[in-house]
């Protein structure tokens, strides 16, 4: 069982690692604005059972594979490059009306609760990154070791899921501001594409 006082720094820490500008809020930042807040809030929870699927591998010791093979890396991080530039090229063709318009009940279940979770579990830095983070905050002497770090998962995602979930709200507001004007959407579109292909970019060039 966690003790208070590491609950409370893991979960300062965590609150500030969510702020802290990155890929994943970013992504949050740009779907919101262009798609309202409920799209930005559907892709946290994408990325949130993304980050349940790295728990998960750490706690399994999966995660290893990604630390020491270079093949299994490189494969994940250039999906992952793919599917943002894939993100990009939908978003630079889009124009007045295009992905702003897309807010069917359907796109909203399937396909952008989908792309949080393909964003995020094609990242192998993340599962590098859980591997390295949460057991700073385990104590083999406090308990089952598993069952701390998919404590320390849980927090962190929680902790994602709030902070986030505020990024959806407020960006979703300022986009709904913007789509007041054509050319101010395309120029969102267009930002979002160039915001895309510079993620994509940057984990293509990713090392361990």
């Amino acid at each position: 069982m966690l003790s208070l006082d590491t609950f409370l720094l893991f979960l300062t820490a965590s609150l500030l690692l969510c702020i802290a500008p990155g890929p994943d809020n970013i992504f949050v930042l740009t779907q919101s604005m262009l798609r309202g807040s409920s799209a930005g809030i559907l892709v946290t929870l994408g990325l949130c059972t993304g980050l349940l699927v790295h728990t998960t591998a750490v706690a399994l010791g999966v995660a290893v594979i990604f630390q020491q093979s270079l093949l299994a890396f490189t494969i994940l991080k250039l999906c992952g490059a793919a599917y943002l530039l894939y993100l990009a090229w939908g978003a630079f063709r889009a124009g007045a009306g295009g992905l702003g318009s897309m807010q069917t009940e359907t796109l909203k279940k399937n396909v952008l609760y989908r792309r949080g979770i393909v964003m995020n579990i094609t990242n192998p830095k993340v599962s590098i990154f859980f591997l390295a983070f949460l057991p700073q905050f385990a104590d083999p002497a406090s308990g089952h070791l598993k069952l701390q770090l998919m404590a320390l998962g849980g927090i962190f995602i929680v902790c994602t899921l709030l902070v986030f979930g505020v990024i959806s709200l407020l960006a979703g507001r300022l986009g709904n501001w913007f789509s007041r004007s054509p050319g101010a959407e395309v120029v969102m579109n267009k930002i979002a594409g160039s915001v895309f292909a510079a993620l994509a970019v940057k984990l293509a060039l990713t090392e361990r």
